[in-house]
């Protein structure tokens, strides 16, 4: 039996997605789902055709499905499931702006996807990110190891990629790190931000880094202003791809994520952006990485913020 990973959602960000995972040729069945008629079948036969061109046999299926659950059970067991599924950001509006609406979205898809892959491991995507991983894990009933957050990696390849421009170096040189939740309350950790070896805080001043950090933080948005319809795709995609392939490959690559946090940091009982562990079984540990006082200061105000969010979902 090879391994299948399912995408939720054929929008930008789930095919481009599927395409990646797809690109990889280390699954055997790459499923794309969406709830308009066709779109999924569509992307996956055009998919599929590109495959004697770029070298890959991953074989994509695409999938209609229905809130009620039909056209599910294309995803049955599953090694991995992204969940994109969720209304994107338009100008103006902020990830929590979509809770009401997205956490319905999510929580329909969490239970369908436990009925047929009870052994999944989940990647959420769908904003507001820390919030609807918290509740993906709480519709499956899934072990909080196996339920995951994208945004962390993205978060960091955005301040990489800033940093790698400001300075006018490759962006291989650079090693950035943020923390925290995906949103207001993002915790960039420049005691851990790198140029080539060097500290980041010895190539740029304070009020330098702070500029990258906000539009880090920004980031999002500042892409939803320019694009005026719809949301980032490119840079998440590869985000979430680069973790399934960690799951799949039972790598144990550390890798900036919302995993759950219990009583590392000193923080218990939250979804939080953290470095984690990731192999097969999910989470296999959140890293707890060395802070400064602020830093940790920082991760403990962002803890607070998504827990009293977090304890909202439940009733949504």
């Amino acid at each position: 039996m090879g391994s299948k990973v399912s995408v939720v959602g054929a929008g930008f960000y789930g095919s481009t997605t599927a395409m990646r995972l797809a690109e990889y040729n280390i699954f055997e069945t790459v499923v794309l789902t969406d709830i308009v008629e066709g779109k999924p079948e569509g992307l996956a036969l055009d998919m599929n055709q590109s495959r004697s061109i770029e070298g890959f046999e991953t074989k994509i299926i695409g999938a209609t499905t229905t809130a009620e659950g039909a056209g599910y059970e294309a995803t049955a067991n599953s090694d991995v499931v992204v969940i994109t599924a969720g209304l994107p950001r338009k100008p103006g509006m902020s990830r929590m702006d979509l809770i009401g609406v997205n956490a319905g979205i999510v929580r329909g898809v969490a239970e369908n996807i436990a009925k047929h892959s009870p052994n999944a491991v989940i990647i959420v995507v769908s904003n507001p990110l820390d919030e609807m991983t918290a509740l993906a894990q709480l519709a499956t009933g899934f072990p909080r190891n196996r339920v995951m957050g994208q945004a962390g990696m993205l978060d960091t390849a955005r301040f990489t990629n800033f940093v790698a421009e400001k300075l006018g170096v490759p962006v291989s040189a650079v090693k950035t790190l943020t923390l925290g939740s995906h949103g207001e309350t993002m915790v960039p950790v420049p005691s851990r931000c790198t140029v080539n070896g060097t500290p980041l805080t010895e190539k740029l001043s304070a009020a330098e880094i702070e500029e990258l950090v906000v539009r880090t933080r920004n980031g999002g948005a500042e892409v939803v202003a320019l694009l005026k319809t719809g949301s980032a795709y490119y840079a998440p995609s590869a985000a979430a791809a680069r973790m399934a392939k960690a799951v799949i490959e039972d790598s144990g690559a550390v890798m900036p994520v919302c995993a759950w946090v219990d009583g590392e940091f000193g923080i218990s009982g939250v979804y939080l952006g953290v470095e984690a562990k990731i192999g097969r079984s999910g989470i296999q540990k959140v890293v707890e990485t060395e802070l400064s006082a602020h830093e940790l200061a920082e991760l403990k105000v962002a803890a607070e913020a998504v827990r009293t969010k977090q304890a909202d979902v439940q009733s949504l």
